[in-house]
């Protein structure tokens, strides 16, 4: 689990715009089957079209064009604490700049809240979470896409041997692979959190994989990850230790395979106290409530 200075080191590293971008280009690029995540994730939600959003951790904007194309009507928000993410976002008179744990907007703004692949990067998920409640409407809908804990295991895998044949001696027993960005709120243990929070929370999967053939898009995807892996390697490994090593692992698969398969499990969580999905269940409850009372 990483600790507070390590969710800084999360924040730094998707200040650096240059890993945002190799992340989402190899995901783009070596994701089979081929599906828009965009489209996918927003098409959880029950829009009727009119919906007030904030995107809070909006990044250059990954999600606008979802709005643009499908809900022209919708009145989107984009929210974010850093300057160089949002530099190419397409609607910049459309953003508020700050953090997720205080956001600078009244309570009960909106219909939808997206917070997508963002809340693991806070130093206090709980607040971060209260704060996106409070500016949701009483029966408004949370979207918090993110990633499962069993995510690629292959990669984690061959980290750990990577790591063990560099490390000291006798300390087989200790090695552990980097821990994922996501672990911190993850498909699993985020539904859990927002649980405490919202009456109801639904679960949607997305399984895929990463399909290779060749090594150098590999080692630049893992090499986006230099800043939040390295810091919790052993203390006598090197990052460049490991990252050969993880070549010449790739290298020798892919001579015996053909291709690398990396097994992928992403999702999104979708949150409420009475709106959306559950929406029809609490006129229902309500109506008997009353009923009964009369």
């Amino acid at each position: 689990m990483l600790s507070r200075k390590g969710t800084d080191l999360l924040k730094d590293h998707y200040r650096n715009i240059e890993n945002w971008r190799v992340k989402e280009q190899t995901h783009e690029r070596y994701t089979q089957p081929k599906v828009n995540f965009v489209n996918w994730t927003m098409n959880r939600v029950q829009w009727q079209g009119d919906e007030t959003v904030l995107d809070a951790g909006c990044g250059p904007g990954r999600y606008f064009s979802y709005f643009q194309q499908n809900l022209p009507d919708a009145t989107y928000i984009g929210l974010d604490y850093s300057t160089s993410m949002v530099s190419g976002h397409p609607a910049q008179s459309r953003l508020v700049r700050g953090a997720l744990d205080t956001i600078p907007l009244p309570d009960n703004t909106f219909d939808v809240v997206m917070a997508n692949h963002v809340l693991y990067m806070l130093p206090d998920i709980e607040l971060a979470i209260q704060e996106l409640q409070r500016v949701l409407k009483p029966n408004g809908v949370l979207v918090s896409a993110t990633n499962s804990i069993t995510t690629m295991p292959q990669f984690r895998e061959l980290f750990r041997r990577s790591i063990l044949l560099v490390s000291t001696p006798g300390t087989s027993r200790s090695i552990k692979p980097p821990v994922g960005l996501h672990q911190r709120f993850s498909l699993e243990n985020g539904s859990v959190t927002l649980a405490r929070h919202f009456d109801a929370v639904v679960r949607h999967d997305m399984p895929g994989a990463f399909v290779f053939s060749q090594v150098d898009p590999i080692m630049d995807y893992l090499e986006s990850s230099r800043t939040t892996h390295e810091p919790q390697l052993p203390a006598s490994v090197t990052w460049d230790q490991v990252m050969v090593l993880m070549r010449e692992q790739l290298v020798n698969l892919l001579s015996s395979l053909d291709k690398l398969v990396v097994d992928k499990l992403t999702g999104v969580l979708i949150a409420t106290n009475g709106g959306g999905f559950i929406q029809e269940f609490t006129r229902i409850r309500e109506e008997q409530h009353k009923s009964g009372q009369a």
